[in-house]
């Protein structure tokens, strides 16, 4: 898609932050990928974060961000999803600037991706660093 495209559809989106702005979307065809999709629904998801950012065309959800934060040293954004038919237009970058804005300079602003992806996160200032996790796949 050619960047003039790109940013035409970046104007068509609105971004929403208030769960009753978002309580009657449907949220389908995320977790694209993911070997075990998480079982709690998306709008629980968003509803139990501290701060989530959708982003809709028209009535559609078209892309998503969470983090979890006790907003005073540290923050976790643990996902970030677009639509596979929308991603590559700008919207997850938008959502990204549109989250460390909203989370501000606080000490510590983690994330877990996967290795390919580094280079994608460290234009927003992230670095690959070495962490530990624990998956619980099978619950």
């Amino acid at each position: 898609m050619s960047v003039h495209k790109s940013k035409s559809l970046l104007k068509q989106i609105e971004f929403l932050d208030k769960f009753e702005e978002i309580e009657d979307l449907e949220f389908s065809g995320f977790f694209v990928g993911w070997k075990n999709i998480p079982s709690p629904g998306l709008k629980d998801i968003l509803k139990n974060s501290t701060y989530f950012i959708v982003a809709k065309i028209e009535n559609k959800p078209v892309g998503i961000i969470t983090c979890l934060s006790d907003k005073l040293i540290s923050a976790y954004i643990p996902l970030l999803e677009v639509l596979p038919e929308y991603k590559k237009q700008g919207i997850g970058t938008v959502l990204v600037e549109k989250m460390l804005n909203k989370i501000g300079k606080l000490y510590m602003i983690d994330l877990i991706c996967d290795p390919e992806l580094n280079s994608y996160y460290a234009k927003f200032g992230f670095k690959a660093y070495n962490g530990c996790i624990v998956r619980n796949i099978n619950s």
